[in-house]
Formats: structure tokens, C-alpha cells, sequence
């Protein structure tokens, strides 16, 4: 018990047919290959990424911001928030 015999796969397939029709089950099975290979690719790449670190020699230390010149003053802010009526 637990394994389908030949006839419970065509009962399954001929469900599937009536289903989703004849013209949609290629397409459907298209998408779903394609789906696949995405997700396979994109497996192997986070794989590949977590594998291969940079040598702590060429990783670069974070750059400071350069310091301004000018400076703000606040004397010459202009407020826009208070209207003379």
C-alpha cells in the first residue's frame, strides 16, 4: 500500500484534463520548468556566494565624509513657518 499503480495515474491524469482543459496543461508545465530553473539557478548562486568570501586583504574599510567648508549659520536661516499679517 502507499504506491499508485498504473491506473490511479490515469485517473489522475484524465482528472487534470478536465480540469484544466488540454490546451492549458502545456503551458502550465512550461511555467512550471521554468519556475524551477529559476529557483535552481538562484539556489546555486546563493550557494556559490556564501562559498567563495573575499580575502580580508581587498576588503575595503569604509570611507569617511569629507567635512563640509561652509557652515550653516543660524542667524541667516530664514524661518517660513512665522507670517506677518
Amino acid at each position: 500500500m502507499g504506491a499508485l499503480s498504473w491506473w490511479h495515474w490515469v485517473i489522475v491524469l484524465v482528472v487534470l484534463v478536465l480540469l484544466f482543459g488540454s490546451k492549458k496543461l502545456p503551458d502550465a508545465a512550461r511555467g512550471l520548468g521554468q519556475s524551477l530553473r529559476i529557483f535552481k539557478s538562484e539556489v546555486q548562486e546563493m550557494q556559490k556566494d556564501g562559498t567563495t568570501e573575499a580575502p580580508s586583504s581587498q576588503v575595503e574599510a569604509p570611507r569617511e565624509l569629507p567635512a563640509s567648508d561652509k557652515s550653516v549659520d543660524a542667524s541667516s536661516v530664514t524661518d517660513n513657518t512665522k507670517k506677518s499679517a
